[in-house]
């Protein structure tokens, strides 16, 4: 376990931003890599300190505690790549998608594993890890599904739009736990070709063997 922290006493009220944004992002990084590489427990406002090259009482200052840096971390960095692919059909749609996520999943997955059981505990933190990795991709994957019904493409009411984003997403978290390798851009894609395309009524690719 890691030592304990004796924190200054929080003055919110007082608090004051000495920070700039290039600042800030240092920060962010420096706390995200953390927690990919040794978890949610481990991380110390000690050991972000000494990442950064700054004094432990400026990250208390600015942030107060541990859960509140990891917080605006999250919120931070946030990411929107998927809302800005549109190629005009929902398979090409979930395609790129497939291709996105899978890119971001050596970052994103270890992120999401470091932080699952810390967030269950904590509602801020959970709230701050749904709005900044999983609610923009919900968000996007369910859009373009709305978009390929008004097409035409599928019925409105086909039973497994509901699932897509759900299924793509949690293969992120499915396949480490079941293979021992991350989701990555040709095995999301072969996912999506071979179970979410079909499920939907729509036609696939041959089957394209994986490693």
């Amino acid at each position: 376990m890691p030592p304990q922290e004796t924190a200054p006493e929080p003055t919110h009220t007082t608090r004051r931003s000495k920070i700039t944004p290039e600042r800030a992002q240092e920060f962010y990084a420096a706390v995200l890599d953390m927690l990919r590489e040794s978890g949610y427990e481990a991380l110390t406002m000690e050991g972000v300190a000494a990442r950064t090259r700054c004094g432990k009482s400026t990250l208390y200052r600015q942030w107060g505690s541990k859960p509140e840096l990891v917080v605006a971390a999250l919120h931070g960095t946030r990411q929107t790549l998927l809302p800005h692919i549109d190629t005009g059909t929902l398979a090409g749609d979930l395609r790129e998608a497939a291709r996105a996520i899978g890119a971001g999943s050596g970052q994103d997955t270890p992120l999401m594993h470091a932080l699952s059981h810390a967030a269950l505990q904590s509602p801020e933190l959970l709230r701050a890890l749904r709005e900044s990795l999983i609610a923009p991709a919900v968000s996007a994957v369910d859009a373009m599904v709305r978009r390929g019904a008004e097409r035409g493409e599928i019925p409105a009411d086909a039973p497994a739009a509901e699932f897509v984003s759900a299924q793509l997403l949690g293969m992120l978290r499915a396949r480490p736990l079941l293979e021992g390798k991350y989701a990555d851009e040709r095995y999301l894609t072969h996912f999506v070709e071979s179970a979410i395309l079909p499920a939907l009524g729509l036609g696939a690719s041959a089957p394209r063997g994986l490693p």
